[in-house]
C-alpha cells in the first residue's frame, strides 16, 4: 500500500547542505500535499514544512523557512527537502508524511547529524 522511503540524510558540519529525498508509491502521489517533519532527541515530532498539490509551500514557525526548500516531482512521486547553512539545532530524524483521507502516512525517517 501506501509506501515513504526517506534517504539522503547523513553527517555534515554546521553550515553544510543536504538533500532530503521522500520517494513515494502506493497513492496518486500528485493528488495529495505532502509535508516533511523531524523529531530531535528527546523532543517532540515538530512539523517542517508542507506543499500543497499546486506546489505552494506552507512554512512552519520555525526559522527554518529561509534555510530549507520544500519541492516535489510528480513524475518522479518523489519529495524533496532541500536544506543549507545547517546547525546543531537541525539534527534529528526526518520523517516524510501523507494524509490520505483520515489516514496519516510516514517514513521510517532518515537521520540528519549536524556536527563539527
Amino acid at each position: 500500500q501506501v509506501q515513504l522511503v526517506e534517504s539522503g540524510g547523513g553527517l555534515v558540519q554546521p553550515g553544510g547542505s543536504l538533500r532530503l529525498s521522500c520517494a513515494a508509491s502506493g497513492f496518486i502521489f500528485s493528488n495529495y500535499g505532502m509535508s516533511w517533519y523531524r523529531q530531535a532527541p528527546g523532543k517532540e515530532r515538530e512539523w517542517v514544512k508542507t506543499i500543497t498539490t499546486v506546489g505552494n509551500t506552507v512554512y512552519n514557525a520555525a526559522p527554518v523557512k529561509c534555510r530549507f526548500t520544500i519541492s516535489r516531482d510528480n513524475a518522479k512521486k518523489t519529495l524533496y527537502l532541500e536544506m543549507s547553512d545547517l546547525s546543531p539545532e537541525d539534527t534529528g530524524v526526518y520523517y516524510c508524511h501523507v494524509q490520505r483521507g483520515k489516514t496519516p502516512y510516514w517514513g521510517q525517517g532518515t537521520q540528519v547529524t549536524v556536527s563539527a
